[in-house]
């Protein structure tokens, strides 16, 4: 019923958005924002539809023009989850943007970067992935754009790219118990994504993830302890494995 309920409402938007003379009062009406939630669904209708112009005129909207929570914002959102159809068309130059809004201060355009990731992902999860192993070396919002775009169960269908995925968060979680200053904001953002991202990857590869979740709890790092205990709390973790969950909170306890 939900899922029938969605296809209606993403079908309804494509229709809507396709008689709209001025997409831009529709977008900031329907957007959702001021709010908790974002409209994502036409966030999505709305990458599928654009043309590269219109891409290009949202993500061109300044910070201040656009704050935080702002409708006008939602513009913004929808520039960057187009420039992942962009990439997705060949235009290969709109990664070093999409790498750039990755460090944006917003938080909402932080989590479009993912979603147009997402939806490279969606075309070519080989070229995603090896995107990301560079992201995962550059800065801790970067690092954190990498985990949330690759920990997305629809992402990991074969073994082979789990193990991949794995060995990502295992270097970004590397870096995390590496960083010589723990109090940073950008620190806090990437730690509350790991927080959730290791038990989507190691539900997906519970003989890989388990190991690799067991190393980092034996980690002393303050930061790392948070990180694997948040995820142990899980539902998916404890549908994967109660009794591993529970040994391990045991053991860190």
């Amino acid at each position: 019923m939900q899922v029938t309920s969605m296809g209606n409402k993403v079908a309804s938007y494509i229709e809507k958005l396709q008689s709209q003379k001025d997409w831009d009062n529709f977008l900031m009406k329907e957007s959702g924002l001021p709010g908790p939630r974002a409209n994502l669904e036409l966030l999505q209708v709305f990458a599928d539809a654009a043309d590269e112009k219109l891409i290009n005129s949202y993500v061109s909207i300044s910070p201040a023009e656009a704050p935080e929570n702002s409708a006008k914002l939602f513009l913004v959102l929808c520039g960057v989850v187009g420039l992942g159809t962009l990439v997705n068309k060949g235009k290969l130059e709109y990664l070093k943007q999409l790498r750039q809004f990755a460090s944006d201060p917003r938080w909402r355009v932080r989590e479009a970067v993912a979603i147009a990731l997402q939806r490279i992902g969606d075309k070519d999860m080989t070229f995603l992935l090896k995107e990301m192993k560079e992201w995962s070396t550059g800065n801790l919002l970067e690092k954190r754009a990498a985990a949330a775009a690759l920990c997305e169960p629809r992402l990991l269908k074969t073994e082979k790219t789990s193990d991949a995925v794995l060995d990502v968060l295992d270097v970004i979680t590397q870096s995390v118990a590496s960083e010589p200053n723990s109090k940073t904001e950008a620190l806090d953002v990437l730690k509350k994504a790991l927080g959730y991202c290791w038990s989507v990857a190691t539900a997906a590869n519970p003989k890989k993830g388990k190991k690799l979740m067991e190393k980092w709890a034996q980690n002393n790092d303050k930061t790392i302890q948070w990180i694997i205990k948040e995820n142990l709390k899980k539902k998916r973790l404890l549908n994967m494995d109660k009794t591993w969950v529970a040994n391990q909170k045991a053991k860190l306890n």
